[in-house]
């Protein structure tokens, strides 16, 4: 019998992978939070950035963010090396109209946090709002076809747990001004990373 040699590469490291990648490529967590105040801040009487910094960083701990922004990160850079095969290379590197599939990544995870998430990616994905402006492959500044879509996904997600939270605020008669940030974020008191909505 034939020994697998596979190992499993933990989640701290891809978790670190991740947002390696996102700042290799100019994007902070601050960037991505700042689209998520803009999205939320008229429907939250006192949400701060910092409210929206953490539930990007509890966004980044999911898996199947963090796959996505691997991959959608190292095929832009594959295509500004010119290393991916034609047409793809041209299809990529134009970040083509019809091309769906920097989406389809992009979505993969905002269908796990539900309907607010997919309204607010198809905004953010049409409108441009913030660094996903200057992400944009068409405006010539390096190849993001799969990092504008990404950041637009995480942004959307952070943006429906903000949604959601508010909802349970709202319930017992709270704002966010009675909220430390830090709930919002990896160490706080939410639901599962895996579980949530």
């Amino acid at each position: 019998m034939k020994k697998n040699n596979n190992r499993r590469v933990h989640s701290h490291d891809v978790t670190k992978a991740a947002k390696e990648a996102l700042l290799r490529r100019g994007v902070k967590i601050e960037d991505i939070a700042e689209i998520v105040y803009e999205m939320q801040y008229p429907y939250n009487d006192g949400l701060t950035l910092e409210h929206c910094i953490k539930s990007v960083e509890r966004v980044l701990l999911k898996r199947e963010v963090q796959h996505a922004i691997l991959v959608g990160v190292e095929l832009d850079q594959l295509a500004e090396k010119k290393m991916l095969s034609q047409p793809l290379q041209s299809i990529v590197e134009s970040d083509e109209g019809l091309f769906g599939v920097d989406e389809t990544i992009a979505l993969s995870s905002v269908l796990t946090y539900g309907s607010i998430a997919l309204t607010t990616y198809g905004h953010l994905d049409k409108n441009k709002i913030g660094i996903i402006k200057k992400l944009d492959t068409k405006s010539g500044n390096g190849v993001h076809t799969f990092l504008d879509d990404l950041v637009a996904s995480i942004a959307a997600c952070a943006a429906s747990r903000i949604a959601h939270k508010l909802r349970d605020l709202e319930e017992e008669g709270e704002t966010f001004k009675s909220v430390p940030p830090h709930e919002l974020g990896p160490e706080g008191e939410m639901l599962p990373v895996d579980d949530e909505p």
